[in-house]
């Protein structure tokens, strides 16, 4: 779903509620608090601005729970208006090398009232957090490689320590792509990697970097020489560099630079989007999905000194 689409589907707040509804109950409306599907619909209004919410109270004599749609879901008491959350997840969803907060910013302001960069890159780290996956190991054929993101090294320069940060990438051949930080690309951690995230009866393929000697031990291992050639037959690293050229790219081209402490977030984002590139249609409706089922980031948990992937 592009952003032609969400404007016309939800053109009014109403028909972003209706949406909601639709994808937290397909069955039916229900009781948050008893489960009951006997319920019915209040009008309620809020505010100065008159407001109108789509408020439901529970009909069990025991319960009389009233709810909505957004209730116990990142979008409750939001200050934003709905059909701009929804415009921000098609926006993200298709940007294919990531959009910057500030871009962001300039998309969904409008006459009556100016968004702040401030809003605007706390919702991309909203929906950036819902686009984190969970992890089972990986089988078949499975590339592992190692990059670096931030800037080329330069000795006249005071780099902080983090500038340059180490990220592993796994792939499966025909499958999804994952991406973690890493605090060196050691030995004993990119080993540890592969025995964590790919299956002892999978094949695992890396290039010449000699860290990567005692995955043998564990795993189906084969090595393709870089210096020599860049595929044998089958056995190549091409598509998690590929990833590698997309991520760069991205983070170059919309972001300039990201830090440590939000990393992981970045890697979730282009991650997610690469592992559904051929479900276009079904990447907007997914996300707003885990928006609904998972627990909302906190800004003063985003803002916190201590270096987090969370």
């Amino acid at each position: 779903m592009n952003l032609i689409d969400v404007n016309q589907q939800f053109a009014t707040e109403d028909a972003c509620l209706a949406y909601l509804e639709s994808m937290r109950w397909p069955n039916g409306i229900g009781c948050l608090a008893c489960g009951s599907l006997k319920v019915k619909q209040l009008e309620i209004k809020k505010g100065a601005r008159g407001k109108t919410r789509r408020v439901y109270q529970c009909l069990e004599r025991l319960c009389l729970h009233q709810f909505t749609a957004t209730t116990g879901t990142i979008f409750h008491d939001t200050h934003l208006p709905l059909r701009k959350w929804f415009m921000a997840i098609a926006l993200i969803c298709d940007a294919k090398k990531g959009m910057s907060a500030l871009q962001l910013q300039r998309h969904l302001t409008d006459k009556k009232k100016k968004m702040s960069y401030r809003t605007a890159w706390y919702l991309c780290h909203r929906i950036r957090k819902a686009m984190e996956e969970p992890e089972g190991l990986m089988k078949g054929t499975v590339e592992v490689d190692e990059t670096y993101v931030g800037g080329k090294f330069d000795k006249r320069r005071k780099r902080n320590p983090w500038e340059k940060m180490p990220v592993v990438g796994l792939v499966e051949r025909a499958g999804k792509v994952r991406a973690r930080w890493i605090p060196t690309a050691s030995r004993q951690i990119l080993v540890g990697v592969v025995r964590d995230h790919v299956a002892t009866d999978a094949r695992v393929i890396t290039d010449q970097l000699a860290a990567y000697h005692r995955v043998k031990k564990t795993h189906w291992h084969d090595v393709i020489n870089h210096i020599r050639q860049f595929a044998r037959g089958d056995i190549h690293t091409n598509t998690i560099e590929n990833f590698w050229s997309l991520l760069k790219r991205g983070i170059i081209g919309s972001y300039l630079k990201v830090s440590l402490k939000h990393l992981e977030r970045y890697l979730a984002e282009f991650t997610y989007r690469f592992n559904r590139r051929d479900e276009q249609e079904q990447l907007f409706a997914e996300t707003t999905k885990n928006l609904l089922r998972g627990k909302a980031l906190e800004y003063k948990a985003l803002t916190a000194s201590q270096i987090s992937g969370s």
